[in-house]
């Protein structure tokens, strides 16, 4: 970087310019990346671009992707060694006077298990001009958990560990339905949890309960300082909000019992002696189905809701699709639909027993079909890499 002494420092609070992507704290400086998917782009004309981040963690170490103009270029975790604030090369020895898209995001979803882990971006050095982004044409909230946090889109299917160097959005169906409709996507998400309760029975590892704040996952005194527990404002509106839970519900019914150390009572979804799921616990989750499409309505008045689910079986569709049309019948709101999208092939898992890339790819082009047949959209073809 000392080779180029022209270098100038631009902080958060003087880009108006910079696109801001996520669910974050507006107007904070430095600039916190709770979510994953959340990020920072930016034009630049100078032949050289850098990031100023801060960052820390003490067991999940965060990782990160940038792109320019749209391809993914790199790819690595931050490690607080050698201190907290680093400088991350976007581009150098380019030609001066082009204009360049650099975009900064955050790989790995929100950490509850870790109040340390976080990202901050503080601002940007060049040597030239930093220009704004040309505006997204469509917006989609992403609901969702391991899946939607791209969990096993990296690693090889024989590699098992939980780490989160197999998390990721740079790869994740998410990704592929931005590129191909220009859509500003919007990602809360979290691996195990569910729409009632995670895939191990813990009725607290529910989204809808994390849904409200800013990022209710990101707990402790730090993100409690940078406004994680704030309530959100909901004043972003997307045109879709996809939802894809139930894969950790199901699971629940095949696990043991789970003792909640916050109540004492101990909860278990229970399936019949013939395997069928037992009605009382498979009406909770249509309960919390239907619940939870309230919330969403009541943010997003105009919003086509797309409860979508399948890439780890379709055991639990019937339930799904029943509080799908309940609330519909019951509310009267005709903007909302269940939507199955491809199941898993063996071939096509990742790592941790997770749909790899070409699975993500897949459920993305149904779901891509799916949007651009409804709203009119032009399906933009993707050149270069993700």
């Amino acid at each position: 970087m000392e080779e180029n002494r022209n270098l100038k420092f631009y902080a958060v609070s003087e880009l108006p310019q910079m696109a801001v992507y996520g669910r974050t704290v507006e107007g904070a400086d430095p600039l916190p990346l709770f979510w994953n998917h959340s990020g920072v782009e930016i034009g630049c004309d100078g032949s050289e671009l850098w990031i100023e981040v801060e960052t820390d963690c003490s067991f999940h170490e965060p990782w990160i992707a940038t792109e320019l103009d749209g391809c993914l270029m790199s790819r690595m975790m931050l490690l607080p060694e050698g201190g907290n604030i680093r400088k991350i090369c976007l581009f150098r020895s380019m030609t001066p006077g082009q204009v360049k898209y650099a975009k900064f995001y955050r790989e790995l979803q929100a950490m509850g298990e870790d109040d340390a882990t976080h990202i901050l971006v503080r601002g940007y050095w060049t040597d030239g001009n930093l220009l704004p982004v040309p505006e997204k044409s469509f917006r989609i909230e992403m609901i969702g958990d391991s899946i939607t946090s791209g969990e096993g889109t990296y690693g090889a299917a024989a590699d098992t560990d939980w780490l989160a160097m197999y998390m990721s959005s740079s790869r994740h169906y998410g990704t592929i339905i931005e590129k191909a409709l220009n859509a500003d996507v919007r990602v809360i998400s979290q691996g195990g949890w569910g729409v009632y309760c995670g895939w191990d029975n813990d009725v607290r590892h529910n989204i809808p309960s994390i849904y409200e704040p800013v990022c209710g996952l990101a707990t402790g005194a730090f993100n409690e300082k940078l406004g994680a527990q704030k309530p959100y404002d909901f004043s972003w509106q997307p045109q879709v909000v996809i939802i894809n839970l139930g894969t950790n519900d199901c699971s629940a019914f095949s696990q043991p019992p789970f003792p909640d150390p916050d109540t004492g009572i101990t909860h278990k979804q229970h399936l019949r002696e013939d395997g069928s799921f037992e009605p009382a616990d498979a009406q909770k989750v249509e309960d919390a189905v239907v619940a939870f499409l309230q919330t969403l309505r009541g943010h997003y008045p105009k919003a086509h809701l797309i409860w979508t689910y399948g890439m780890l079986g379709y055991d639990l569709t019937p339930v799904l699709s029943a509080g799908v049309n309940r609330y519909r019948k019951e509310s009267g709101d005709s903007n909302c639909v269940f939507l199955n999208i491809p199941d898993t092939l063996p071939e096509d898992y990742g790592s941790h027993m997770h749909p790899g890339y070409a699975s993500h790819e897949k459920a993305a082009r149904v779901l891509i079909r799916y949007l651009s047949g409804k709203f009119g959209l032009t399906v933009k073809p993707h050149t270069g890499n993700l």
